[in-house]
């Protein structure tokens, strides 16, 4: 079988040579990959790469300009693509072929787009009786008028400092600036629909939880410092801090302090001794 893409030579050669040894392999799983180049640099190791060989995975690139239809075969699509377009592409394929699997399709990628609902099903579990407590921070969303923040914070009942976050995580570079609020009359700089938050100090480390099945993988990532009660008297600003907890703020290797290492769990928790407070941010599915 012949596949549309990117597939290195060796893969071809290893073909040929089953061909003439007569010798039946494993038949290979074949996951088709729309990315954006810095997401296709950063998942697509070379590491990965001979894993999944090994493993009979073969990555196949997907040709954006093609009709997606006339691609593959494939197994699997996988992709990370934003845009209107993209998903009415991915919908009509997953429609015409519903048994590749499409990670992931577009009504469950939506969910996560929306930083208020992203969270929202876990506070509604109300999960206080295994251990401790898992909690979300108290949040509210802006919609328009940025004039009216600091009356909507001040009405609202929420304890400073504040983040703010853009309401939509579309991919962009933007959607991923966050904002640390001394004051609620500094809100008023900032452009809705925004997601405010009250910030907890967390010792400046985040806890990120991938869960595939059963296995499960947890990574360290730097945060946002911690706010003392004298800097929250003192200063009166909004600082923005373009992004965060990104895979280049590792932060594995770090000393933490152990009555903070586990505060703060993102996106998702398991149980833990102690209150765990989830804040909403988007992961690569």
């Amino acid at each position: 079988m012949r596949l549309n893409g990117e597939i290195s030579h060796k893969e071809d050669e290893e073909d040929e040579e089953e061909k003439q040894s007569g010798v039946l392999q494993p038949e290979r799983l074949v996951v088709g990959y729309a990315l954006t180049s810095k997401k296709k640099k950063s998942f697509l190791q070379p590491k990965l790469e001979i894993l999944a060989r090994n493993k009979g995975i073969s990555f196949v690139a997907i040709d954006q300009n093609r009709p997606l239809s006339d691609q593959g075969p494939f197994d699997v699509v996988l992709h990370k693509l934003s845009g209107m377009e993209w998903c009415k592409i991915i919908e009509d394929y997953r429609q015409k072929h519903p048994e590749v699997t499409i990670l992931d399709p577009p009504d469950a990628i939506k969910h996560l787009h929306n930083r208020q609902s992203m969270l929202q099903d876990v506070a509604d579990l109300n999960l206080s009786d295994c251990n401790g407590k898992v909690r979300v921070p108290r949040q509210m969303v802006i919609t328009k008028d940025s004039l009216s923040i600091p009356d909507q914070v001040f009405e609202a009942g929420l304890k400073l400092p504040l983040v703010a976050k853009p309401l939509v995580v579309d991919g962009s570079a933007k959607s991923h600036e966050l904002f640390l609020a001394y004051d609620r009359f500094s809100l008023s700089e900032l452009e809705p629909p925004m997601l405010l938050q009250e910030f907890v100090n967390h010792g400046g480390v985040l806890f990120k939880i991938y869960i595939i099945g059963e296995t499960i993988k947890v990574v360290r990532r730097f945060s946002l410092p911690n706010v003392s009660k004298r800097e929250l008297a003192k200063v009166v600003s909004v600082f923005r801090f373009p992004r965060v907890s990104s895979a280049a703020a590792s932060a594995d290797d770090a000393d933490l302090d152990p009555g903070i290492a586990g505060e703060v769990v993102d996106p998702v928790s398991v149980c833990a001794p102690q209150n765990i407070y989830l804040q909403p941010s988007c992961s690569i599915r």
